[in-house]
Formats: structure tokens, C-alpha cells, sequence
């Protein structure tokens, strides 16, 4: 018999998350059981790119008790700082994923394991570069991300910066074929903050990714779009429209994804 499951996502809140969305999104968390998760594509907070919170930014905290199992660093969420990369994602307690992001004079990111703990806290960068999720049979969905790259070698302001990236595209390119010998997944998904454009050459230039959930375009795909055999999908912004994405698994292994936006 196929199997479904079900990946909610969002993106660019900006901060605009009522009280009202939170328990929408709470309750449709809670329906999905251990048959799918809840995603975001990064720009969440408040704060701009060169300000942060000592204090955090709330709106994490409140997409923790909502149930988000991962959201990738977005633009606002990064400070070329460690007290302000770190401020900034002090208050979540769930993960969140960069793999091109590094501290300034390591090697790659996504060189480093995934880590045992389901926070960001103690690590540097305060991100991961991937998770495994293991949903309802076994079914085992790896999300990993990858942002917008801010701050990189060539660039002089990589001189007072402690992160700097790598490309995005580049950085998934190496990690995906690992990824898929090491972990053996069933589902791979990239949880991206580059805009539309570069999640469409993602798609053209790493295989094996299944699904692209986007962000920093603030663009609405209403039924996603397919490149190559990849579905993008990006659901606006401001908490206006939560996307859905339906993953049916035959008996073979195959997977099947439609998608769709709707209100929040």
C-alpha cells in the first residue's frame, strides 16, 4: 500500500506571526503525527542584517512551541559577529541548518558531523549543515540548507567577519552524493534561502534532491515548479499563505509529490 506523508513549510515571516497562525500551525503539527514536518526557509526574525537582540528574537521561541522541526539561515538570521550570529538564534529550540556558512579560516561546513543535539547551542557556527528525520515505517527525510552567501573570501569585509560562506550550489553539489552514501535516505530536501533563480540552478545542477523548499524572493509557487526531477516550492511571505507538499511513497520505493499553498 503507498504511503503518505506530508511536509508543511513557510518562509520570510519578517516577524509576522500572529498569535492566531501560531495555533493554526500548532494544531496542524500536531494532526501530522510522525507522518510529516514542519520547515521554514529562513528570514524569520526581526532584526535587520547588521543589528541583532542581545536578548534573542521571540518569534523563535514561539516557532519552537509550535513544533518547526528545522529552518535554514536566512539573511536576517546571520551576523558576521559570534555574539550576534549566536543572540540571534539563541531562542530556538529546534535546528537550524546552513551548510555553506563557516567560522572564518576552517574548511568547509559541511565537513562536520550532524551533531547529537536537537538545539544549535555550543556548536560554531550556531548551525547545522543537515538532519535526518525518520518518519511513520522508516521513512527517512534528509533536510539539509544552504543560504545566500553574505559575506565570502574575496570580499574585504571578510577581514572583521568570524563566519564567511562558501557557494551554495558548490557546497550542495559536494555534500548531496555523501549524504546519499553514508545515510541512505529516502527523501531529500533542500531548505534554501537563495531565491528563486539559484533554487531552479540548483535543481539543473545536483541530482537526487526531490524537493527545493525557497525562500528571500517572497514569491508564491501555487502548485510548486518542476526543474529537472526536482519540485521548487516557496510560499510568499509575512505568514500570508503556508505551503503543503504531499509525499506518496508506492511499495517500490517511488516517491509521488504534488503541492500546494493555502491561507494561514
Amino acid at each position: 500500500m503507498p504511503e503518505l506523508y506530508k511536509l508543511l513549510h513557510t518562509n520570510d515571516y519578517h516577524n509576522h506571526l500572529s498569535t492566531t497562525q501560531a495555533a493554526a500551525l500548532k494544531r496542524r503539527v500536531a494532526e501530522l503525527n510522525d507522518r510529516g514536518l514542519l520547515l521554514d526557509a529562513g528570514d524569520a526574525i526581526s532584526s535587520g542584517n547588521i543589528t541583532y537582540k542581545p536578548g534573542g528574537e521571540q518569534i523563535l521561541e514561539v516557532m519552537s512551541e509550535i513544533g518547526y522541526a528545522a529552518m535554514t539561515v536566512g539573511n536576517r538570521e546571520f551576523h558576521f559577529s559570534h555574539i550576534g550570529f549566536h543572540s540571534k538564534l539563541s531562542k530556538a529550540s529546534f535546528p537550524i541548518l546552513c551548510a555553506n556558512v563557516r567560522a572564518a579560516g576552517n574548511g568547509r561546513r559541511s565537513d562536520r558531523a550532524e551533531g547529537d543535539d536537537d538545539t544549535n547551542r555550543g556548536i560554531d557556527p550556531p548551525v547545522y549543515p543537515w538532519r535526518l528525520f525518520e518518519l511513520h515505517g522508516g521513512f527517512r527525510i534528509l533536510v539539509f540548507g544552504v543560504t545566500v552567501p553574505m559575506i565570502t573570501e574575496r570580499m574585504l569585509v571578510r577581514k572583521v567577519s568570524a563566519y564567511v560562506f562558501d557557494d551554495p550550489i558548490e557546497t550542495a553539489a559536494s555534500l548531496v552524493p555523501r549524504l546519499i552514501t553514508e545515510q541512505r535516505p529516502d527523501m531529500i530536501v533542500a531548505l534554501t534561502h537563495i531565491g528563486a533563480r539559484f533554487d531552479r540552478l540548483l535543481a539543473e545542477k545536483v541530482s537526487h534532491i526531490d524537493l527545493i523548499i525557497g525562500g528571500h524572493t517572497h514569491l508564491v509557487f501555487p502548485e510548486g515548479e518542476r526543474v529537472a526531477d526536482t519540485l521548487i516550492v516557496q510560499a510568499g511571505s509575512h505568514g500570508r499563505l503556508l505551503g503543503k507538499v504531499d509525499v506518496v511513497r508506492n511499495s517500490s520505493g517511488v516517491l509521488d509529490l504534488t503541492a500546494r499553498v493555502e491561507e494561514l
